[in-house]
């Protein structure tokens, strides 16, 4: 994948020595992670959405037979942005659970797992369509949105143009046609003025940003920050394709 020229946007991107990309939504300084987490600066806040905790054992009691270690594999990730970071504010961006019994069926060191995130930090839990009712028995604050930094941070993007709003929810995904093939991978997508983050779960999907769904909500075509193994690629609106 290439990346993009900056000239070729009405907002500036650069690289962060994480790997990452550094911009502005609606003027706020925040760094797309290539873990899919968003870091916002200026609160020391780390963003997270989608997470969907539990999804494989979610299938399996319907018959669908899953590799049971999502949630494990999901939460060393989170915590290797946390201790990359050491936020003062972690955010969980909604369907942080699969379902809503999901809680119930976590494993005892992956609720421990929960509980530390909490230790020494805010945890906001913004509630999503698949976790309405936000946790039982785990610590941290529960929130249906959440201000932060002047930005407004939801789950589901609501439907046009929506000024400084961080949210998850279509778990955005870019695809490019390369040299060597067709390369998809989960993105950030964004004009500037809000952003939608990928789903850093371990067995969420991902929807083309191409698709429909993201139709109307930007001001200016936007950009998509495609997460590498160790780098954020900048792609242009006229390099994505549809599925």
């Amino acid at each position: 994948m290439n990346d993009v020229s900056v000239s070729a946007f009405a907002y500036a991107f650069a690289a962060a020595a994480c790997g990452g990309l550094r911009t502005t939504v609606r003027g706020v300084d925040v760094t797309m992670r290539a873990s899919g987490a968003l870091w916002v600066e200026s609160e020391q806040a780390l963003v997270v959405a989608d997470l969907h905790l539990e999804k494989g054992s979610s299938y399996a009691a319907r018959g669908q037979m899953l590799p049971p270690y999502d949630t494990r594999e999901t939460l060393r990730r989170l915590a290797a942005e946390v201790a990359a970071t050491t936020p003062r504010v972690v955010v969980l961006l909604g369907d942080t659970f699969h379902d809503r019994k999901a809680e119930g069926r976590l494993a005892a060191d992956d609720a421990a797992r929960l509980r530390t995130l909490a230790e020494g930090r805010t945890l906001v839990w913004v509630v999503g369509n698949h976790d309405a009712d936000g946790p039982q028995a785990l610590p941290g604050e529960t929130a249906d949105e959440l201000s932060l930094a002047g930005l407004v941070l939801r789950h589901e993007p609501q439907a046009g143009p929506q000024a400084g709003e961080l949210a998850g929810h279509l778990h955005p995904a870019a695809k490019v046609k390369a040299p060597r093939g067709t390369i998809r991978r989960r993105c950030f997508v964004t004009d500037g003025e809000r952003a939608i983050l990928p789903a850093f779960g371990a067995y969420a999907g991902g929807l083309n940003v191409r698709d429909a769904a993201f139709a109307g909500m930007f001001v200016r075509p936007p950009l998509a920050g495609a997460l590498g193994p160790q780098k954020v690629r900048a792609i242009g609106w006229r390099q994505l394709t549809e599925d």
